[in-house]
């Protein structure tokens, strides 16, 4: 598909490193796509994996191996955490069970609002490439932890207006951060 393309500005990849699978065959599939394309840009959506979620023991090597792959690779990459993803279905959007829907409808609010500048026209139109110039301050500094503002579960009805400074807030809480870190502590 990146061959009929007429302006390809670059890839998209979606992918857990906690599994063989995204963390072997995705950095792999990474590394490929680099070779064959040099100059286009390398945007992933990397989940990571958390002992509190999940207890299959290779995990933290895979994690460990394909980070490499990624700093080498990637020219963005969100990072997605499933311990912060469960904490927010039941702490900020008080889900008693939540599913992978739920976790996946959380991912996809993310991507779609971080592509959001590009799928549609307005004043702040941006690349791939614009993104990167703007939130890159050193090419092997592209790790990004995501916060969103405001959450609402799947199926919410609710609707409450908040003001700039209160999203604002929001985005930067812990609670709000879809990597299991408090960006006061790093």
């Amino acid at each position: 598909e990146a061959e009929s393309c007429d302006c390809l500005q670059g890839f998209q990849i979606t992918h857990s490193l906690g599994g063989g699978t995204g963390a072997g065959m995705g950095t792999l599939l990474i590394s490929k796509i680099r070779e064959e394309y040099p100059d286009r840009m390398m945007c992933t959506f990397s989940v990571m994996p958390s002992p509190k979620v999940s207890d299959t023991v290779v995990e933290p090597y895979n994690a460990t191996l394909s980070v490499h792959q990624l700093v080498e690779n990637s020219d963005e990459t969100f990072c997605i955490d499933n311990e912060a993803l469960y904490d927010i279905c039941f702490r900020t959007l008080k889900l008693t069970a939540p599913s992978y829907g739920d976790l996946n409808h959380l991912v996809s609010v993310v991507m779609s609002g971080i592509t959001t500048s590009l799928r549609f026209p307005g004043q702040l139109n941006a690349d791939l490439r614009k993104l990167a110039v703007n939130l890159v301050p050193f090419p092997r500094l592209h790790f990004f932890m995501v916060g969103f503002a405001p959450l609402t579960a799947n199926n919410s009805q609710s609707f409450r207006a908040l003001t700039v400074p209160e999203l604002t807030q929001q985005m930067f809480d812990a609670k709000n951060m879809m990597a299991a870190s408090d960006p006061r502590h790093g």
